[in-house]
């Protein structure tokens, strides 16, 4: 007979869940944008350009939780479609920040809009209060992990 421990526990459900939520919102937001023809790892490095102008390429890494590399890819794909340009760091040759197009610019406004709809399907049915007492929870765990 099996050992009754090691059946998933509620608490091993709760974390499931909350680890399956994310896959869901990148899933739908991926559909929802696969016709603009960006990434979601894409529309985060330009939502972080967007409110940093000039961040290195480090910087973006450490902020998306990314490797280096996958960063450096992405930058890559990014460049030849427009979307971005690299600028020397003055001063130092190995490095480089990296700037939203205009035509980077351009797309906004539409990703926005999907980006809305996808929270907003997400959000669906939940009432203001539930929302701030959803965001307290989700804090508070957070919270917890950090140390």
């Amino acid at each position: 007979m099996a050992d009754p421990s090691i059946f998933p526990t509620e608490q091993d459900m709760l974390v499931f869940l909350l680890e399956e939520v994310p896959r869901a919102i990148r899933r739908r937001f991926d559909e929802r944008t696969e016709r603009i023809g960006l990434s979601r790892t894409q529309w985060r490095i330009l939502a972080y350009l967007f409110r940093e102008e000039g961040m290195m390429q480090a910087e973006l890494a450490r902020s998306l939780e990314l490797e280096s590399m996958t960063v450096s890819l992405t930058l890559d794909k990014m460049q030849e479609r427009g979307l971005i340009e690299r600028r020397r760091e003055p001063g130092d040759r190995r490095s480089w920040r990296i700037h939203a197009t205009p035509e980077a610019r351009a797309l906004m406004p539409e990703m926005r809009e999907e980006a809305d709809a996808t929270y907003a399907e997400m959000l669906a049915g939940l009432a203001p209060d539930q929302l701030a007492q959803f965001k307290n929870t989700l804090t508070k765990i957070a919270g917890n992990l950090r140390g």
